[in-house]
């Protein structure tokens, strides 16, 4: 009787201290990446307002309420991803990103692709989504393969194959340069994975034959890149927006003309709130206030490289080295874009370039980032 009677109160205790630790506890990120997410918030919305004050007094309005959204998006996923990626099985996530990525294909046209689904309020971007879902994947295959990646080509051939029906059915939209860009982001994990060189390299062999047939069988990106390579020459044709984006850059000066006095954005320059809002920022803020943005996205990337490298387990480390490199290669890859180091690929500026997908998966792989950062934080102070 008086164990049983001892056993009560003993038993009740244990469900107290469960339920005190189902309790909410706020995580704290990196501050560092906070830092830097604000920063890069409010200078997209600087750049925003400035870049398309001539194009609609709605579009900046538009990207105020993403801006919102996202940041709320942001706050949610940043204390509670890996409780709810815990639940949910990567496969599912890389099946919805197909499912949207075909579902794009029956859509209406919008400048001769496919690439929007007409929400009614909001366009839905799905290769946006599919950055995010590859990248959780790629985490999930890495961390759970039982043999070394190195050991043979067959390891490396399941996260292959999920990669090249993903950039596959991109490329039906048409669209290269997310493909390209997931493509490179993809080889660099496999490759600090531990995958070996001679992999990689046959790899690498069998994308040139896919690149050269995506560049001939539509015309237009082989002009594109002849334009590229001599930008003054096609540079009332084919060249002429980057050749724009070269007088904006050129015509800054170090210092730039200040916030709001960009001339080339008066209907001169094409896309100038979108895929060539570097060369505004340029124009406006000069070459020492670009490379304050550079170091900004430069900064990103060691604080994301120094979360996945203190990250206790697989997944957490090759999510938040996949997410870091999606966001800064890509921002590296505009910029490259602008400055007319390479050819142009259609990609926007990460928090800078206006649009509703773009910024709120970015917000979204910030905080699915911020979670990370958060989770080993909180693990390094119980050691």
């Amino acid at each position: 009787m008086n164990k049983v009677y001892l056993a009560k109160p003993i038993v009740a205790k244990r469900k107290q201290s469960e339920q005190k630790n189902k309790k909410f506890t706020f995580l704290v990120p990196d501050r560092s990446l906070l830092f830097i997410t604000a920063a890069l918030m409010l200078f997209g919305l600087i750049f925003t307002y400035s870049s398309s004050a001539f194009e609609s007094g709605n579009l900046f309005k538009r990207q105020v309420i993403y801006d919102i959204v996202g940041l709320g998006i942001a706050a949610f996923l940043s204390q509670f991803y890996l409780k709810i990626q815990e639940k949910i099985n990567p496969m599912f996530i890389i099946y919805g990103a197909w499912a949207l990525l075909i579902i794009v294909l029956f859509m209406p046209k919008v400048a001769n692709v496919h690439r929007w689904i007409n929400l009614g309020f909001f366009n839905l971007q799905p290769s946006e989504v599919a950055k995010p879902a590859l990248m959780i994947y790629m985490a999930y295959y890495l961390s759970n393969i039982s043999v070394s990646i190195s050991k043979s080509f067959a390891t490396i051939l399941p996260p292959l194959i999920i990669t090249g029906v993903t950039l596959f059915l991109m490329m039906l939209a048409p669209e290269l340069g997310t493909p390209v860009l997931l493509f490179c982001v993809v080889f660099l994990l496999l490759f600090v994975a531990g995958a070996k060189i001679k992999h990689l390299l046959l790899v690498l062999a069998c994308s040139v034959p896919i690149i050269l047939h995506q560049l001939i069988f539509y015309s237009y990106r082989l002009k594109r890149l002849f334009s590229f390579l001599d930008p003054e020459e096609t540079a009332g044709t084919t060249g002429y927006q980057l050749f724009q984006s070269f007088l904006a850059i050129g015509s800054g000066g170090w210092f730039g003309k200040g916030l709001g006095n960009s001339e080339l954005k008066l209907q001169y320059l094409p896309a100038a709130h979108t895929d060539f809002i570097f060369a505004i920022i340029s124009e406006e803020i000069g070459l020492f206030g670009s490379l304050i943005i550079i170091a900004f996205f430069v900064w990103l990337l060691v604080c994301g490289v120094n979360i996945a490298r203190r990250s206790k387990n697989t997944f957490n480390s090759m999510l938040a080295l996949g997410l870091t490199l999606t966001i800064t290669l890509q921002a590296f890859f505009n910029m490259g874009v602008a400055t007319g180091l390479l050819p142009t690929k259609g990609l926007p500026l990460p928090f800078f370039s206006y649009g509703g997908s773009s910024f709120l998966i970015t917000m979204a792989m910030m905080g699915m980032l911020l979670n990370i950062s958060a989770v080993e934080n909180k693990a390094d102070k119980k050691i």
